[in-house]
């Protein structure tokens, strides 16, 4: 069962990669069209929800972030738990590589944003932006660069992109959460409780976690912490699949049923939405401004001399061993695909600069893309040329 589940995930990833190339393209093209108009009155348009009590209004962007993106979280969340109970997370020697390579990957971005951003006219608020990594296109990278390499790596960026997402949710939770609605965070801790409750309920008709998911999304929205911890909260309360039976569970249930509706649907509709941004009337200090380059040069850079540094530090000092049937040369090129930040990256990029102005939005979204962009095409350079030096019966 976490085999087919593993491969799974990794083919609808990989799949999901391309069309979110495709929406961002989809979305800087226009953002510099005749229709740029029309696409910034789409994603800006105020939007307005009311169910009973519950009102709220934003816009179309917001609630792809606030809304949407919540469901990715909970996606994300139940990888994680799964992970930990039974993938590669549960075995404790199998931790210290992917782990601490991750923690260099978002030690030295930040380090690197800050350089760029700590002195006059920088934004240092920023510095998360460049720390985590997009599943989905690194690993669609990957299969496309390295089909032949040895399946190893890909557990190895999986599970290093599974502790950076836990990371940046950690993040999120405690640097973006400005005022905090008591009472309705009380309602959120309470509906989280009972969800938990729940869990121990091994009959429970599905409609009632979804029930509870919606109500302890309603209350940590108006709570004013973000969405993204109430997803990864609720994921900690879905109960796995009997391991005597070995059937399937809640959780098991829900990842296969979620995942390619968050790969395919959401996540390209949140590129859409989130990766245009308009070229006109910026000038060179926009271009090459030190949000541009502390988020660029912190994906490109930073993640592969965090993630590899930490990786050589771990084998160097025999607390871990390279993936099985790995190189060195391979382990560096996978080093390099973390840098592709992309859905991630814009998504923390959003909420450090809500209100800055148009020329902040658009340094954000101009490091994010040109980071990412360069880390694939070193990546896969160097995994094309490292598949192409193996001897044919590898």
């Amino acid at each position: 069962m976490a085999k087919r589940i593993t491969l799974d995930f990794l083919r609808t990833e990989s799949a999901s990669g391309m069309i979110l190339a495709v929406a961002a393209l989809a979305a800087i093209l226009l953002a510099n069209s005749p229709w740029a108009g029309a696409y910034f009155g789409f994603i800006e348009a105020p939007f307005t929800i009311q169910i009973g009590g519950f009102v709220e209004t934003h816009s179309i962007l917001d609630w792809i972030k606030e809304g949407l993106m919540a469901i990715f979280f909970f996606v994300v969340g139940l990888e994680i738990k799964y992970e930990i109970v039974k993938g590669e997370l549960a075995n404790p020697r199998r931790l210290a590589l992917p782990v601490l390579a991750a923690l260099g990957g978002m030690v030295v971005p930040a380090a690197i944003f800050l350089a760029f951003n700590a002195g006059p006219g920088g934004i240092p608020q920023g510095w998360p932006t460049p720390v985590a990594t997009d599943i989905a296109f690194a690993l669609a990278a990957l299969a496309i660069a390295g089909p032949k390499l040895s399946p190893t790596l890909r557990i190895f960026l999986l599970t290093l992109a599974i502790v950076d997402d836990l990371g940046a949710v950690v993040l999120i939770g405690a640097l973006f959460t400005d005022q905090v609605h008591l009472p309705a965070l009380g309602g959120a801790l309470a509906t989280l409780a009972l969800m938990g409750l729940l869990g121990r309920w091994r009959k429970a008709p599905y409609l009632l976690y979804a029930l509870g998911f919606l109500v302890l999304w309603a209350f940590t929205l108006k709570s004013g912490v973000s969405t993204s911890v109430a997803g990864v909260a609720a994921a900690a309360t879905i109960p796995l699949g009997a391991r005597k039976t070995g059937r399937p569970g809640v959780l098991e249930d829900f990842m296969e049923s979620l995942h390619p509706y968050v790969a395919f649907l959401i996540l390209p509709l949140f590129a859409f939405a989130a990766a245009g941004f308009s070229i006109q009337g910026l000038g060179l200090r926009d271009l090459f401004g030190p949000v541009a380059l502390g988020v660029a040069l912190g994906l490109f850079l930073g993640k592969q001399i965090g993630v590899f540094g930490g990786a050589a530090l771990v084998i160097g000092l025999k607390l871990a061993r390279r993936p099985t049937g790995a190189k060195w040369i391979e382990l560096y090129g996978v080093s390099l695909l973390t840098g592709i930040g992309f859905t991630m990256s814009l998504f923390i990029g959003q909420l450090a600069f809500p209100i800055g102005d148009a020329s902040d939005q658009a340094q954000v979204r101009i490091g994010v893309v040109a980071g990412s962009i360069l880390s694939t095409m070193a990546g896969m350079a160097v995994l094309a040329w490292a598949q192409s030096r193996r001897p044919p019966e590898d």
